[in-house]
Order: C-alpha cells, then structure tokens, then sequence
C-alpha cells in the first residue's frame, strides 16, 4: 500500500494534546494538499481526530481552523496554482476559504477509537506512559485492519518494547515530532529490530513530503534527544548541589540557568527548558530511562520533591509559559523557586541577584546574545573568538561554563560509544535542530 493510499484514512490519538494537535495539522494539510492534485481529486479522505476529552477536541477544532488560515495566507501562490481550475476563485480570500473549507472535509473528532477502524496509518501522541500507550495499541490493533501502521511520538520509550507489548508484529515505528510539530523541522526517527520494511521506508517518505529533517536514532530508551537532554538536566541540579553550599538553591538555580543560556549562547537557560518541557514530564522520562541505564543516577530528588508541590511547569492553554524552576511574567524570567519556603523568591525583591552576578562575573570579551548570532552571516566566527576568550577567562561563571561544555560533550560522545545515534553529525543534528542550539555539543572549543 502506497503513502497516498494510506494518506486517505489517518488517525490521531491524543489529538487534542500539545503534540498530537500539531500532528493532527500537518497531516490535515497533507492530506488536502494531496487532493487537490488531478490524479487524487476524487479521493474521500478522513483525519480522525480521538481524544477523551470533548471539551478539548472542541477546542482543537478552534486551533486547526485558524492555523489552516494562516497556512493558506503563507502559500497562496501553491494554492493559486492548485485551484487553477477553479474559475470562480479570484480574491485571495477566496482560494483561502476554499483550501480552510477542503481541510475541514477530512476532518473528523470522537472519543470513540472505533472510529479508527478504517485508518491505515495511525499516529500515537499520548501521555509519556508506557502502560497507556502499550493499553491504547492493543484495542486499537483488535479496531484495525491487521495492515494499519504505526507512528509513536514517545520520545524516550524503546520502541520495541511497545511492540513486543502490543503485539504490533513490527508495525510501529518511532516518530518523535519536536514542539511544536507544525513548525519543529526535526523528527528523530527509530526503527526497532524487526519493523516492517514498508514501514520504514513509509516514514522515509512522510518525512520528505512534511518537510522535515529526519535523524534516525536506535532503539534506546531516551534515543538521542532526551538522551543528551536528560543527562545535561541532571548535570546542572548536580552542579546547584555543590553551588547551595556557598550560594544558597534559589541563587545556584538562576547561577546555573544563566551559565547555560548567555555563558553557552544558548536560546534558553536548562531550567527554562526544563520548565517549557514540564517538570512532571522530565521526571516521566527519567523514570523511563532509568532501569534501562542500571550504571547510571538517572534521577532527582529535587524534581520529585517540585512535583509533589505541584511545580510543574509546562505551558497553559493559550501557550503562555506556567511556573516552574523559575517564575514568569510575560513569558520572561522574573524569580526562582524555594523548596524550602513553598514560594518564589522575585528578582526585585532584595539586591541577592545583583550580587550573585558580581560574584560570578559576566560573559567575557565578544558575548553576543543567542538572537542576535541566530541569522548572522559571521556566527561562526563570533563563535569561535568568543569560546577562545572563555577559554581564558578565570571567573567563577567562566569555570562552570567550561565545565558545563566539557560534560555537554562528554554525553554527546557516550551516546555515539553506546550506539544509540549513529554519528557525531547525528547528535549535534539533533541539537542543532531540535533544541536550536548554534552549535553542536561536540566541537573544538573546548
């Protein structure tokens, strides 16, 4: 069976959460673009939307409505050209209603996965829970025909493991979009001992067509992304231990996120990114991968104890960033969090921030902020000077920062040694895509 044969009845489980509404519109927008083409125009095709929660589905439809309209403003010439038979289209407005009214053709929500029985590729975009997904793939296997694939977004779970535990007999590959899917170029893609190689070549080919990056990774609990994430997570809250002794938590936390955002020209500190994944979520993960890595810690007290206080992090519903690690206003740092008082110590309240970054010094000589170096013909230049000043500079900020690249490095190298990516270019692809990191952990400058 074809792609587009396939393209024709897709489904979407979880459809209604962060990943899977992002899923959900790009196979919208696939799947209409491929019906306007002369050879597919008189497919009937369905995008079933499931979720358990109604209320939310409802709210899907809201998102995929004016994401569909902004997709179609974006490529009005493609959609000239697509409806160029169309004679009664004339204004831009109007080829626009008409791509937002073709989308909405396919589109079909319900709580009810019987819905799916006619899907042929289905994509998986739950919780990170492995009981739920392995629950969730076993009815839908006894709802589908025994030809349907799958497509799991877990980010950490191997992949064969799923398989194994559904019975999917080599049916499931590892599709892990990166936040948000319609707009992350990156797709880590896992192939499992024994998939199906249709299946693999299916998602060879979905990837050109959504035009995204693809890096392949193995079947490691954490696969590349998670697996250098987690690990850099858990250097920084090991680095705040050492810190609170002569600095205090709340001032190792804002220490250490700033080291790793300016220090490192990074987009965002690790407690941001912490905070943006969720600490509920990092804490999943770790869970995760942990037995699968008997040799090492992968896990924290301090996370755990976040959760139980209910720090959760995370985004609401809008996309404004919740508290976490640190508290936010306008989306924008403005405190840190205190374990110990149940609150949130503000960066205005008192002179302990001013004095934390005297104590710690400021980037040195050519620092340019991750924004400004993003699209600038010279970054890699700028890059290299400013790394051969770090590299020099003897302030407390320096020495962590050092220390932070080195071990950065270190967790990149151990998992091309380990063989979960394939290459050093993988996992700096990764980092590069995935996290919009300027360089990759593993480089010359330290």
């Amino acid at each position: 069976m074809t792609l587009n044969e396939r393209l024709c009845n897709v489904g979407v489980i979880g459809a209604a959460g962060k990943m899977g509404s992002g899923i959900a519109l790009l196979m919208g927008q696939e799947m209409t673009m491929q019906r306007l083409s002369p050879e597919h125009k008189n497919d009937t095709c369905e995008l079933h939307l499931i979720d358990t929660d109604a209320a939310r589905l409802e709210g899907l439809l809201q998102y995929l409505r004016t994401q569909a309209v902004k997709h179609a403003e974006r490529n009005i010439g493609m959609l000239r050209k697509a409806y160029q038979d169309h004679q009664e289209l004339v204004e831009n407005h109007e080829f626009i209603n008409q791509f937002v009214n073709d989308f909405f053709l396919n589109i079909r929500i319900s709580t009810d996965m019987s819905q799916l029985k006619n899907s042929r590729m289905i994509f998986e975009a739950v919780l990170e829970d492995a009981d739920l997904k392995i629950s969730l793939l076993k009815k839908v296997k006894k709802i589908c025909s025994d030809d349907a694939f799958f497509l799991t977004n877990t980010s950490s779970i191997p992949i064969g493991f799923l398989d194994k535990q559904a019975g999917l007999g080599g049916r499931i590959i590892g599709y892990h979009f990166y936040n948000p899917p319609a707009v992350q170029k990156l797709v880590e893609v896992i192939s499992p001992v024994g998939l199906n190689p249709e299946l693999h070549e299916l998602g060879l080919e979905l990837g050109k067509r959504l035009r995204k990056t693809l890096i392949p990774s193995n079947d490691v609990a954490g696969f590349i992304g998670n697996g250098h994430f987690m690990r850099d997570g858990l250097y920084a809250l090991d680095q705040v231990e050492k810190l609170q002794k002569e600095y205090g938590f709340v001032e190792g936390v804002y220490i250490l996120n700033r080291i790793s955002q300016d220090f490192l020209i990074r987009p965002m500190g690790i407690f941001q990114l912490i905070d943006y994944v969720g600490i509920d979520v990092f804490q999943c993960i770790l869970r995760t991968m942990n037995p699968h890595f008997p040799k090492e810690k992968l896990h924290s007290k301090v996370v755990d104890e976040l959760v139980e206080q209910k720090v959760l992090g995370g985004q609401n519903p809008e996309g404004s960033q919740k508290d976490g690690f640190l508290k936010y206003e306008k989306n924008r740092p403005s405190g840190v969090y205190d374990p110990d008082k149940s609150g949130y110590r503000l960066f205005e309240e008192g002179d302990w921030k001013q004095k934390t970054e005297e104590k710690t010094g400021n980037p040195p000589l050519g620092f340019v902020p991750w924004r400004a170096l993003l699209s600038d013909p010279q970054k890699e230049e700028k890059l290299a000077q400013y790394f051969r000043n770090l590299k020099s500079d003897g302030t407390p900020g320096a020495v962590l920062a050092r220390d932070y690249l080195r071990n950065s490095k270190e967790i990149a190298g151990n998992l091309v040694k380990s063989g979960v990516a394939r290459s050093e270019d993988d996992v700096n692809g990764v980092l590069l895509n995935g996290f919009y990191h300027l360089y990759g952990p593993i480089n010359q400058y330290i």
